[in-house]
Order: structure tokens, then C-alpha cells, then sequence
């Protein structure tokens, strides 16, 4: 079997290699490396007054993010 070259991939091939290759554990660990180094950003703290609001906004943007990425039927 040869050596697949996960740092080459972009995050949706490296995903889309994973969910196609599931029994791959190295492909699962790389995976996982990616997403934890990805900088956390903060939405709204629990304090500020407009919580719901950022909140949200936030889901909105992810859902239209989503449905963006995905192929045309």
C-alpha cells in the first residue's frame, strides 16, 4: 500500500479521504492534528449583552457556509 501524503491535501480532500477510507486510523489521526491546531474563536461571552444575537448570527453564517459548500443538485 503506498503513503498517502495528507499534508498535500486541502481540509475537504483530508475529509473526504477520511469518510471514504474510515479503517485508515493515520488518515483519522491527521484529521484530528488538523482540526485542533485551527485557531478557536471566541462568538460572545457569556456576559455580553447581545448573546443571542452573536449566537445567532453565528449559526446563520455556518448553515449558509454549509449549504454553499455543498454541490448543486
Amino acid at each position: 500500500m503506498s503513503q498517502v501524503n495528507f499534508d498535500a491535501m486541502s481540509d475537504a480532500e483530508l475529509k473526504r479521504y477520511f469518510l471514504s477510507n474510515r479503517q485508515d486510523q493515520a488518515a483519522f489521526q491527521a484529521y484530528l492534528d488538523r482540526f485542533s491546531q485551527r485557531p478557536k474563536s471566541l462568538i460572545a461571552s457569556p456576559s455580553d449583552p447581545d448573546f443571542d444575537a452573536k449566537i445567532q448570527a453565528a449559526i446563520r453564517q455556518k448553515l449558509e457556509s454549509s449549504r454553499s459548500s455543498q454541490p448543486a443538485k
